[in-house]
């Protein structure tokens, strides 16, 4: 029978790995005033997540405690119900606590630190700094409309869209210490490498939501 191997534990705690590490709400966005933490499961054993605030007036979050299955992710879905002059400037905090699922002790934790802004810093649009690009010589081959490339509207990419294919299918491949797979050996990843997964698909997730 095999036994699941435990992680190694820094000063006691087990790592707790979320994205992003920060919030930043803009009182001119409303687009802003909902965001996505995503809480990643790279181990072999099943976690128990628990979040707290220090201002849980002025929050509401869609799952506030729950659990999460070995080498998955979950999203928690934090909207800022409190959007007022006020609360600009003010720095909050939530924290997330995990325990091994069976057992009552916290072996793990994450401060997120939340921040509301009065406005959101906005660059030039990147659209009104195109420019006509000169004919090609190659007269047949078609133009790209410079102006329109990169619109809100053209949807993920195939290359993000790939990855994030990529990145779920390496979270859901065996470790390096589950001997009774009956996949090559090349295809179990260590812990490092499903870190990295989780990691890169928490960036593709954000990429996929602003889009």
């Amino acid at each position: 029978m095999q036994v699941a191997r435990q992680p190694q534990l820094v000063d006691g705690k087990l790592p707790v790995f979320v994205f992003p590490t920060s919030l930043t709400f803009c009182t001119d966005d409303t687009s802003s005033h909902k965001q996505i933490l995503t809480l990643y499961n790279p181990y072999d054993f099943a976690l128990k997540f628990k979040v707290l605030s220090t201002a849980p007036k002025k929050y509401t979050l869609g799952d506030t405690e729950g659990t999460i299955k070995p080498h998955c992710c979950v999203d928690i879905v934090i909207r800022h119900t409190d959007i007022s002059l006020r609360n600009e400037g003010v720095k909050d905090k939530f924290r997330i606590q995990v325990i091994e699922h069976g057992k009552k002790s916290v072996i793990g934790k994450k401060d997120i630190i939340s921040t509301l802004l009065p406005t959101r810093d906005k660059s030039p649009a990147l659209e009104e700094t195109f420019q006509q690009l000169p004919q090609s010589v190659q007269s047949s081959t078609p133009q790209v409309n410079a102006s329109k490339y990169g619109a809100p509207n053209s949807g993920p990419s195939f290359l993000i869209v790939l990855s994030a294919i990529i990145c779920l299918a390496a979270l859901m491949l065996p470790s390096q210490d589950e001997k009774d797979s009956r996949l090559p050996v090349y295809l179990h990843l260590s812990l490092h490498q499903k870190l990295i997964a989780a990691y890169v698909l928490g960036l593709v997730t954000m990429a996929l939501l602003r889009i």
